[in-house]
């Protein structure tokens, strides 16, 4: 294990979650300290149990929500950190239709909060938890970090008003060291099926579903249209194994580290490559030996055909880039699957 980091102080708001708890193992085994925030609303803190059972290190969690302006300032005091990972915040694109007050009011307003601190405490280094929907419906692609930006959705839109706020910091005050790193579609889970993706009720995303039907918890899959113009007539999306995606805020955050001087950058992290709903479909199966019964559904508004990332921004800055394909993505999603089929709770 790396001794090097035992003096760095993280944050990681949302660190129970998908994301936030691959990436805060991958910390640990990093030699980083790591402290988590969140308000396990869409997590669960067993994953933390679980990491510390894989890492052996132990990890500082504290049950609360960055709208809490108050807790964070007792953080701050109480911990001298060294730079933030900000994951916590709502994801859900049809909920957010819903209820855009709520995820205004917790990705926006909680950000707002937490950079106020981290300014105050002299912290003025983030990895950011952005997302490939600030891209709207793409004019080309591959995707670029230079292409336009809008959302089509309250949530999208969150990430990307985020994102513009942390833009305007940076230029009112350039010692701020930023990264927006915008994911395309997170999949799978940790080579030990301990932890992994846990969707509350019914899931938001293609691969928990995928292996909730594969394992007998749904019936069938919806497939929503198979008239786009690509390979197959489902949609082609951009899926990166979340192993891989944890080593790109490494990578980001040691990057960030190395700077002299202040820099705000988006960071697409995406494999490059398309695959579409039907062929994923098949490599589960082919991969597992399992079927997935799927039926056709329409389109849904607001879904495009095609969407897929340049990566080379990431290769380039700090030497990352995508190295487990859709066979592990595959693979490691249905182990988690098998061993946990009820998610963390027995």
């Amino acid at each position: 294990m790396l001794k090097v980091n035992m003096n760095k102080k993280i944050l990681v708001t949302g660190g129970a979650g998908y994301i936030g708890s691959h990436t805060t193992l991958q910390l640990l085994e990093a030699g980083y300290q790591v402290v988590v925030l969140d308000n396990l609303s869409n997590s669960s803190a067993k994953s933390l149990k679980r990491i510390e059972a894989i890492t052996g290190e132990s990890v500082d969690f504290i049950e609360g929500d960055i709208r809490d302006a108050a807790l964070l300032d007792r953080l701050f005091q109480q911990y001298d950190f060294k730079a933030v990972i900000h994951f916590a915040g709502l994801k859900a694109v049809g909920e957010s239709v819903q209820q855009p007050i709520r995820y205004y009011q917790n990705n926006i307003v909680g950000t707002l909060n937490l950079v106020e601190v981290m300014n105050k405490f002299g912290c003025r280094n983030m990895v950011f938890s952005s997302s490939a929907t600030v891209y709207g419906d793409p004019a080309r692609l591959p995707i670029t970090e230079d292409m336009p930006r809008s959302a089509t959705n309250p949530y999208g839109r969150s990430k990307l008003i985020i994102e513009e706020i942390l833009e305007d910091i940076f230029a009112a005050d350039s010692r701020w060291k930023i990264i927006n790193l915008r994911y395309f579609n997170p999949v799978g889970a940790h080579p030990s099926g301990l932890i992994g993706e846990d969707p509350l009720n019914i899931p938001n995303n293609l691969m928990p579903f995928i292996s909730q039907v594969a394992c007998g918890e749904r019936d069938q899959l919806s497939v929503f249209g198979d008239d786009y113009e690509t390979v197959d007539g489902t949609g082609v999306r951009d899926y990166i194994h979340v192993m891989d995606l944890a080593a790109g805020h490494l990578a980001a955050l040691e990057y960030l580290q190395q700077q002299k001087n202040g820099v705000c950058l988006p960071v697409n992290l995406g494999t490059g490559q398309g695959v579409s709903v039907l062929q994923m479909v098949h490599f589960f199966e082919k991969v597992n030996g399992v079927r997935v019964p799927y039926e056709i559904q329409p389109r849904r508004p607001g879904d495009v055909a095609t969407c897929y990332a340049d990566a080379t921004r990431a290769e380039r800055l700090f030497g990352w880039r995508a190295k487990l394909d859709v066979q592990a993505m595959c693979r490691d999603t249905w182990n988690w699957q098998k061993l946990n089929p009820k998610g963390y709770e027995p």
